[in-house]
């Protein structure tokens, strides 16, 4: 279960399965899905998996196990290990070729085919005794030499057509079989990246030329091929990539098999949590790492629960963070909340509530699709684990869900992006949102605020435990007053006895604004606002203000409930008889 040292260390980004099991590191063993792949062979898999769910560190583990000069110590104590009959047959008796189009992420078609080009001749390099090998004839080791970019004398010479680069797994496999006389393996881990970076960076239909004639030679019509494994996190679709390769596997998220060996299982995290002693936490690691279903198999995210671990041995008592997000620039989610029409934004309530809607989900889709329609984007959010599902409603139309806690933050967090961008729009109406705090015109911020929180997306906190409910509502709230840059405007600073939601400053007019949002549960707003303003007083937050040098202190106590408010004030020093008739 774990490496071969005594120390035993977190592999936190590695994907290497040689140095974790050799340095001391803890590993999670996933060699069954060896056995497996056997036992369900064919020719060409393609598996599809969100990112940081162990595809990588799966691929190195592959190779390491069929290639040529396997050091079989590697896998003692392992599940496969077990399995002697398969690790007589297959252990080390294979020629592999292991690459990886992860960084294949220029701006420009000229820069990703050098990039791709790089890749592949050093994975060649790894087969230097090629150039010498007895078994290749003069044009053999020729074309050999053009893999690798060089001359005769090994001088870098970087001539390699495009021709020959589409055609250059199918050389390296075919020079490989005929030196050792055994067909080869083939490992292509993020085969989707450089689709994906094309489609982005405007040169989608060249790459798609490049990457189908790439894996058609050496997946279609390569004889020397013994079988071959690929990775990525979206399935294109076989018109775009796989044309004609009637001989492709494909294991998605909602397959059934294979469905384990990608991600931590629940008795994977306890057996973790039990070796590091934090068997305490796994109720919180559950609710915020938890809630993939890969076929019928509940998932935790790997990366997440050991980047959380490791914080847990230094810090015992912290809170878990969002790694995830920290991986990923998150344009789907903003690209999806832009798109949705209003009834796709009543569907996101209902999601980021913990509950579930029922939508069809096509697997198959190229990168030019992902944003034609709101229909492909959730079957995007599906496909790369920002959803997943909860049960089939009917042939391909699964009941969906966020997952956890730490993908609901980014639904949250998106949201109110989002939301910020729409009022700046109308920058006459945000301006006089915020005038009315200052002009004491409560009746005016209770009728803006119901009007901008109509046209959001609510926040409900009933999947959220021991959360304050408010917490949406003050950040929309904090979200429109930063739009006034002359003022002061601070979130949860101390003040007297306690934490305040917000205090604004009005220097020039020496005007103090405290503002305590609650939330009305079941619509109560004369309790809520009381209690705002209870909370106000008890805790003395007008301290501050008036040691600021504020005249005027105005105490908003904001009752909100779904997409309604109520607003109430009270001024100190009360405003006189005379200045309240002026207003």
């Amino acid at each position: 279960m774990v490496g071969m040292n005594q120390t035993v260390k977190l592999p936190i980004g590695i994907e290497n399965f040689e140095e974790i099991r050799t340095e001391g590191f803890y590993y999670v063993d996933k060699t069954g899905l060896i056995k497996e792949l056997l036992d369900n062979w064919g020719k060409v898999n393609l598996f599809t998996r969100p990112r940081r769910f162990g595809k990588s560190l799966n691929m190195n583990m592959l190779r390491y196990f069929f290639e040529y000069g396997c050091n079989s110590a590697l896998f003692e104590g392992l599940e496969i290990n077990r399995e002697t009959g398969y690790c007589e047959k297959y252990m080390g008796k294979f020629p592999v070729i292991s690459i990886t189009l992860k960084g294949v992420s220029a701006m420009e078609f000229a820069g990703a085919k050098a990039m791709l080009r790089t890749i592949i001749g050093n994975e060649a390099l790894r087969f230097i005794f090629l150039k010498d090998s007895p078994k290749l004839d003069d044009e053999e080791k020729s074309r050999y030499r053009q893999l690798i970019a060089a001359d005769p004398n090994g001088r870098q010479t970087y001539s390699t057509t495009d021709d020959m680069l589409a055609d250059s797994l199918h050389t390296l496999s075919s020079l490989l079989r005929t030196h050792y006389g055994q067909k080869v393996i083939l490992l292509i881990d993020e085969y989707d990246v450089p689709l994906d970076k094309a489609r982005y960076y405007g040169y989608y239909d060249e790459m798609v030329t490049l990457i189908r004639n790439l894996l058609g030679q050496a997946l279609k019509t390569n004889d020397h091929l013994q079988f071959a494994v690929l990775t990525g996190c979206l399935r294109i679709a076989r018109e775009s990539i796989f044309t004609g390769l009637n001989n492709l596997k494909v294991y998605s998220v909602t397959d059934i098999r294979f469905a384990p060996w990608f991600g931590f299982t629940s008795e994977d995290v306890k057996q973790l949590l039990e070796y590091y002693h934090l068997e305490e936490k796994y109720e919180l690691i559950r609710e915020w790492y938890d809630g993939y279903r890969f076929g019928d198999t509940e998932v935790y995210c790997p990366w997440d629960v050991i980047n959380y671990v490791d914080l847990l041995r230094a810090e015992p008592e912290a809170f878990p963070v969002a790694y995830w997000i920290n991986t990923s620039g998150n344009d789907i989610i903003r690209q999806f909340i832009r798109m949705a029409t209003p009834g796709t934004r009543r569907e996101i309530e209902t999601l980021v509530a913990g509950e579930t809607v029922a939508h069809r989900i096509r697997q198959e889709l190229t990168y030019r699709e992902l944003y034609d329609s709101i229909d492909n984007l959730w079957s995007v959010l599906f496909t790369t684990g920002y959803l997943t599902q909860r049960g089939v409603e009917s042939p391909g139309v699964y009941r969906l869900a966020i997952p956890n806690l730490e993908i609901r933050q980014i639904f949250v967090e998106q949201i109110q992006e989002w939301f910020q961008d729409e009022a700046r729009k109308d920058t006459p109406r945000l301006d006089a949102f915020c005038a009315a705090f200052p002009q004491r015109d409560a009746e005016a911020v209770e009728r803006q605020f119901n009007a901008y929180l109509r046209k959001t997306i609510s926040i409900r906190d009933t999947a959220v435990q021991a959360a304050k409910k408010e917490n949406f509502y003050h950040g929309i709230l904090l979200g429109l007053l930063s739009h006034r840059e002359d003022w002061i405007v601070t979130s949860n600073m101390e003040s007297g006895d306690g934490y305040s939601d917000i205090l604004v400053e009005l220097e020039e007019e020496g005007i103090g604004i405290i503002i305590e949002v609650k939330y009305a549960e079941n619509g109560n707003f004369e309790k809520g606002c009381r209690e705002a303003m209870e909370q106000i007083e008890r805790m003395g937050y007008g301290e501050s203000l008036l040691e600021d040098g504020m005249e005027q202190i105005l105490k908003y106590g904001i009752a909100c409930y779904k997409k309604k408010c109520r607003v109430e004030l009270v001024c100190f020093p009360a405003i006189p008889p005379a200045e309240k008739s002026s207003l």
